[in-house]
């Protein structure tokens, strides 16, 4: 028990130091533009607006940057103020934001095979998303099918077929061109033929025509339901966190087109931007299941409010 305890200790420190350092260009932005601020000046109303700018920029978003600059200045106005205690002020006031929506993905109340749906936008990283989950899930001991919806790119095809070789995942594929709804449908059907439990599928994300991308998801869930009326059991919005202010259209797109259930935000390792993801907890109040900070197969991790509240802010 000791030693369970041991490696649990050790994986969860080394998740904490990947996602510092996954987020060390937002902190160090946020972070700089702080020190610039605070040191050597007595806090006045004055500087809580620049701190609220700083934290704009940083895409936090104005309503959590107004209540963040207001709980930093209450009580301490006319009076020496260190980047540490702004920084704590941040990290809790993030967290408040976080912690309602950082919620597990949990199948374990779905039929089986449990269908999980994922979409996002081209080059958001929905197919590594996709192997990254399956070989989450291969190491719980489960079964997992992975279909290879983005029909109308072969690159998306072999991306997912690589994944499935690595992982251990069964994978369904169509020739480019393939009708996903059809792909679907034959899949979920073998996937219940042969136990599978867990059934990932990857979609297009051609944004540029959304009538088109609304048809086809429209119709990929609605042929899903014929072979499943509970069908599909999640539905996760891949966000690349690179594209910041982005990113909210993009919720509003695919929510009113998917019947978004869930987020996984990645890329947070690539940008300074990576307080996108409390503007969009802040505005849309979903789930977040899952965030990435790399490229590797652990790189991705449960969503926890403290902990990223905690890195953003650059505290240990």
């Amino acid at each position: 028990m000791a030693e369970l305890r041991a490696l649990q200790d050790t994986t969860k420190q080394s998740w904490w130091q990947r996602l510092s350092s996954g987020l060390k260009r937002t902190s160090a932005s946020i972070g700089q533009a702080i020190s610039d601020l605070v040191t050597k000046r007595k806090l006045d109303a004055a500087m809580l607006e620049e701190i609220e700018d700083a934290l704009i920029r940083a895409d936090l978003g104005v309503e959590v940057a107004s209540r963040i600059s207001a709980a930093v200045g209450k009580g301490r106005y006319d009076k020496a103020i260190t980047p540490e205690e702004v920084k704590d002020v941040l990290a809790a006031e993030v967290e408040k934001v976080l912690a309602p929506v950082a919620l597990p993905l949990s199948l374990d109340g779905a039929p089986r095979p449990a269908v999980v749906l994922v979409v996002g936008v081209n080059g958001s990283g929905k197919t590594t998303t996709i192997g990254k989950l399956a070989a989450k899930y291969r190491d719980e001991g489960k079964r997992v099918m992975l279909v290879a919806g983005d029909t109308f790119r072969a690159a998306a095809i072999e991306q997912l077929k690589i994944w499935g070789d690595r992982t251990g995942a069964q994978v369904v594929a169509r020739n480019p061109g393939s009708d996903p709804a059809g792909l679907a449908f034959d899949a979920i059907t073998a996937a219940r033929q042969e136990g599978s439990d867990v059934v990932i599928m990857d979609t297009a994300g051609r944004l540029q025509n959304k009538a088109v991308l609304m048809a086809e998801l429209e119709k990929v869930v609605r042929v899903m339901r014929k072979v499943d009326a509970t069908a599909p059991h999640a539905v996760l919005l891949v966000l690349d966190a690179t594209v910041g202010q982005n990113a909210l259209s993009q919720v509003e797109a695919f929510r009113a087109t998917a019947g978004v259930t869930g987020l996984v935000m990645t890329k947070l390792d690539g940008t300074a931007r990576g307080g996108i993801l409390v503007a969009i907890a802040e505005r849309y109040r979903m789930p977040v299941h899952f965030i990435g900070v790399g490229e590797t197969v652990d790189d991705i991790e449960s969503f926890s409010a403290r902990d990223f509240a905690r890195a953003i802010a650059g505290l240990e």
